[in-house]
C-alpha cells in the first residue's frame, strides 16, 4: 500500500501521483510501458524478479493501475481485464452449475444480455428484483436454495433507477450472497460500494476511469482476497483476459486526472440536468442529482461530491421526433459509450433490444468536460423546433 493512503490523503492526490511513482533507473515521474511477455530466470532457475514470471499475469504496466485502483475503492485487491465484459464474464465463470444469482431489472443492457445467455447455457438460475427498491431483493431470492450473487448497479444505465447498497447488502448477506456493484456511472470518486459493505466492485475501465475514449479495460476490486478472489484470479490466468501494456499505461494516465475530470463532467451534468428540467420540451429528466429524482435522497447518502456525468432524459414528442433532437446537436456527437472527455448521446430505444423497455423519447447523455454553456446552448438549439 502507498506512502500517500497510510498518510490519508485524498483522491486527487492519490491518482496524481501515480501511488508515488518514481523510476528509480532514470528519475522519471512518468512509468514506462513494460512491453516483456517473459521474464529471466536466474542460474538456479528462480524469477530474477518474484514478481514478475510470465506476461499473462505479470506485468507492471498494469500491476500499478490495479495499485491505484484498490485504493481508490478502499479494497484489498484488483485485477485488470481486457475489458469490461471480460470482468464480468470472469465474475460468473467463478459460479458452478446450479447456482443462482439475482440481478437488477434495469441494467446495462450488455450486462443483460450476455447473463441471459451465458446462465442458461451453463444451467445458473436468474431471478430479477426492481433496480429502485432494495427490498425486493429478498422477494428475488425466495424460492432458492441458496443465492450465489446479487448483482447491483447504481444509478443504473440508461433509467438511472438508485438502489440503496447498504440495505442491499444486508439483506444478501444475511443469505450468504456475494454482492457485487457495477461502480463504471459514478466511478469511485463518487461512490464506494466496498465501504458500505459490497464484496466486489466491477468497472468497464474504457469509460471514466481512462476517460479519453481510446482504451478497452475493465476491472475487479476487491474487499478482501479470500478464496473467491482466489477464484477470479484463476480464471482470468486460465483465460488471458488481460490488458496490453500500452492499453494498461493509458488507462493509469488517465487515472491521473481521474478526479478533476470526473468532478468537472458531474457539475457539468448537474447544470445540464437543471436547466433540461425547466424546457418545455422536455417531459422528464433522469439524473439523481435532482431533488424531483425518486432515488435523489439514497444517493445523497451514499454518493459523494456528485452524481456523476451520466443522465437520460425524455424529451416531448415521439421516436422520430427524439431522434430528430439528436440530429440538430452540433457540438454534442451521437455515440455510444460515457466517461470521455467529449459529450455524447445517444438513442437508446434504437440500439437496445425491445425488451429492456426503454422508452422511445429517451436521449441518454453522456456530460463531458466542455464548457457547461457551450453544451446548454446545443441542446437548446436542437430542443427548439419541439416549443414551436
Amino acid at each position: 500500500m502507498s506512502s500517500y493512503t497510510q498518510k490519508k490523503l485524498s483522491q486527487a492526490t492519490l491518482v496524481a501521483k501515480a501511488d508515488d511513482y518514481i523510476d528509480t533507473t532514470t528519475g522519471g515521474i512518468t512509468p514506462p510501458i513494460i512491453t516483456s511477455t517473459t521474464y529471466a530466470r536466474d542460474d538456479r532457475y528462480n524469477s530474477i524478479n518474484e514478481a514478475n514470471v510470465y506476461g499473462r499475469d505479470d506485468n507492471p504496466s498494469f500491476v500499478q493501475a490495479e495499485v491505484v485502483l484498490a485504493e481508490l475503492e478502499q479494497g484489498e485487491a484488483a485485477l485488470l481485464f481486457a475489458s469490461g465484459m471480460a470482468a464480468i464474464a470472469t465474475l460468473f465463470y467463478t459460479l458452478g452449475s446450479g447456482s443462482h444469482v439475482v440481478l437488477p431489472d434495469s441494467m446495462y443492457w450488455g450486462v443483460s444480455s450476455w447473463t441471459r445467455s451465458y446462465c442458461d447455457r451453463a444451467d445458473i438460475r436468474i431471478s430479477y428484483y426492481d433496480a429502485a427498491n432494495a427490498e425486493s431483493i429478498a422477494t428475488a431470492m425466495e424460492g432458492a436454495a441458496r443465492t450465489d450473487m446479487v448483482w447491483i448497479e447504481t444509478p443504473a444505465n440508461p433509467m438511472m433507477h438508485v438502489c440503496d447498497i447498504a440495505r442491499a447488502v444486508e439483506i444478501a448477506h444475511a443469505a450468504d450472497a456475494k454482492v457485487v456493484v457495477d461502480n463504471t456511472t459514478p466511478t469511485p470518486i463518487f461512490s464506494q460500494p466496498l465501504t458500505l459493505g459490497a464484496d466486489l466492485v466491477v468497472h468497464s475501465a474504457t469509460k471514466t476511469l481512462n476517460g479519453h475514449s481510446d482504451v478497452l479495460a475493465g476491472a475487479i476490486v476487491t474487499r478482501e482476497t479470500d478464496e473467491h478472489w482466489d477464484k477470479i484470479a484463476s480464471e482470468r490466468h486460465g483465460a488471458g483476459a488481460v490488458p496490453g501494456a500500452f492499453e494498461a499505461w493509458l488507462l493509469l494516465r488517465g487515472m491521473r486526472t481521474l478526479s478533476v475530470r470526473a468532478e468537472r463532467a458531474s457539475d457539468n451534468a448537474q447544470k445540464i440536468a437543471d436547466y433540461l428540467e425547466a424546457n418545455a420540451a422536455v417531459a422528464q429528466v433522469l439524473y439523481p442529482g435532482l431533488a424531483s429524482h425518486p432515488g435523489h435522497v439514497v444517493a445523497s447518502n451514499q454518493m459523494h461530491g456528485g452524481y456523476g456525468s451520466l443522465l437520460s432524459f425524455l424529451v416531448v414528442g415521439d421516436a422520430d421526433a427524439t431522434v430528430a433532437v439528436a440530429g440538430r446537436l452540433n457540438l454534442i456527437v451521437s455515440a455510444t459509450s460515457l466517461g470521455g472527455v467529449e459529450t455524447l448521446i445517444e438513442h437508446r430505444f434504437s440500439v437496445e433490444p425491445p425488451e429492456t423497455g426503454v422508452p422511445e423519447n429517451l436521449l441518454r447523455l453522456a456530460v463531458g468536460i466542455e464548457h457547461v454553456d457551450d453544451l446548454i446552448a446545443d441542446l437548446d438549439q436542437a430542443l427548439m423546433p419541439l416549443k414551436a
